[in-house]
């Protein structure tokens, strides 16, 4: 138990160095050592890297390589990288597009309350993408 404690600790160390060098501008290192701490299982930087992908921001541009470390943030309850998988699976960037796993991701985000997902949601419903049509 000791040991996880030890590495939780360096993973948080490290994923606020990197926002340092995030907001300095630095991208590259930033998304060298998001994923240093996404290596160790920091679920936020894990999504902050997927971000750094989708955007291209330190690190070559690749949706593909956004929704694997996107996947690893929203699985473990990341509302951000659960709405943002959903837009990759909506718009089949990375992934094949696929509107019932779209809704999926965006329901996991809605229900924690991130309103941009709660919206995505409702426009899902309102055209009947990935779910019965229903304007209620």
């Amino acid at each position: 138990m000791e040991r996880y404690a030890s590495v939780k600790e360096d993973s948080q160390k490290i994923f606020e160095e990197a926002n340092r060098c995030y907001t300095s501008g630095d991208y590259a290192k930033a998304a060298e050592l998001y994923r240093k701490a996404a290596d160790m299982g920091h679920a936020i930087a894990q999504h902050y890297l997927s971000v750094c992908y989708y955007d291209g921001q330190g690190v070559p541009q690749s949706y593909a390589e956004g929704v694997t470390w996107g996947t690893k943030a929203a699985e473990q309850g990341v509302a951000g990288a659960q709405r943002n998988l959903g837009i990759c699976y909506y718009n089949g960037e990375g992934v094949t597009q696929n509107y019932a796993e779209a809704v999926k991701w965006y329901t996991k985000a809605a229900e924690q309350g991130y309103a941009s997902a709660q919206f995505n949601l409702g426009v899902c419903y309102e055209y009947g993408f990935g779910v019965p049509q229903s304007n209620t």
